[in-house]
């Protein structure tokens, strides 16, 4: 039986190998934010449920590093435009790369990232190549559909909790649900084991997302890498704002918010947060990620592998939805 590696030991070996990772192209200053941003670390999630996923069949999870590799440069390559496109100026307790260099810096590196992502995933073995090729393309596709809808949901102030849990499934859900996928194909899975593992990916991904929404309002800066009220200042639809939008007792307060050009942000942050908290929306964004979680156990039960092997998977999706950074 081969030997089922921790969440610690299968992060070890991905930032191992993401610390070999070196860019000698020139102009090297296209290159220095990319090896900048890679370099500030953060959870790499994505790229060790590659692995994960694959070990639950095999031990030589080596096999799998292209495709870990191309998700954490792509992931890293969304979170830079998405940073400059949101006007973040902080990134994992750092200076975002357009406020370190400029915005155009942000695009042109971002746009090499991108690339660098697929000469990965090119290195997959010819077999299982095409399938793993279309999924990632597939799931590229889909995230850039998902920080459209973002975007365009900025605009809005009609926007609904369906359609809201459509964006952040697409903008985030889908890339957990792809390294999970691809690491099953290239074990030799059957198709009913990968598709488990996918919709396992997509659970997990939906509360990690509404975990995220949430702490980026009830969370601590230090630990969280990112302004707490960010969020709020910038009137992002979340699926707490929605919820609070569509209550008529709060509403208008909320839009005079949404509405001032000038204000102090602290008396904003703490004005949303009192509505957030009259409504009990903390609670009842907790209880919706909740089922999340449960749908997504139900989904790995599903995988037809001995249950100790999926203890470390049972681990992480606790993990992820509990959370407090």
């Amino acid at each position: 039986m081969n030997p089922v590696y921790s969440f610690d030991k299968v992060l070890e070996i991905v930032n191992s190998n993401i610390d070999k990772i070196e860019y000698k192209h020139n102009p090297e200053t296209l290159f220095e934010p990319i090896t900048y941003i890679l370099s500030l670390g953060g959870k790499r999630v994505r790229p060790a449920l590659a692995l994960m996923s694959y070990n639950l069949y095999k031990n030589d999870v080596e096999r799998v590093i292209p495709i870990a590799l191309a998700i954490e440069i792509f992931h890293n390559f969304t979170l830079l435009h998405d940073d400059l496109m949101d006007r973040a100026d902080m990134r994992r307790g750092k200076p975002t790369v357009h406020i370190k260099w400029d915005d155009n810096t942000a695009v042109l590196s971002g746009d090499a990232m991108l690339i660098e992502a697929y000469k990965e995933i090119a290195k997959v073995e010819s077999q299982f190549l095409p399938e793993v090729l279309e999924l990632f393309s597939n799931t590229a596709t889909e995230i850039c559909c998902g920080q459209q809808l973002d975007m365009e949901f900025e605009k809005r102030t009609d926007v609904t909790i369906p359609e809201y849990i459509e964006m952040i499934r697409q903008k985030t859900a889908v890339l957990l649900a792809c390294a999970l996928k691809e690491g099953a194909i290239v074990a030799g899975a059957s198709d009913y084991d990968a598709n488990n593992l996918y919709d396992f990916g997509i659970n997990v991904g939906l509360g990690f997302q509404l975990k995220d929404d949430l702490l980026d309002v009830y969370g601590d800066s230090k630990s969280f890498g990112k302004r707490i009220g960010g969020d709020i200042l910038c009137n992002k639809k979340t699926y707490l704002l929605i919820n609070a939008l569509s209550d008529n007792s709060t509403k208008e307060e909320l839009m005079a918010w949404i509405n001032k050009v000038d204000f102090n942000e602290t008396e904003k942050i703490k004005a949303v947060t009192g509505i957030y908290n009259k409504l009990e929306l903390k609670q009842k964004s907790e209880s919706l990620i909740n089922e999340y979680y449960k749908k997504a156990i139900i989904c790995l039960d599903k995988v037809g592998i001995q249950q100790e092997k999926k203890l470390e998977l049972y681990k992480l999706a606790e993990n992820l939805t509990v959370r407090i950074s």
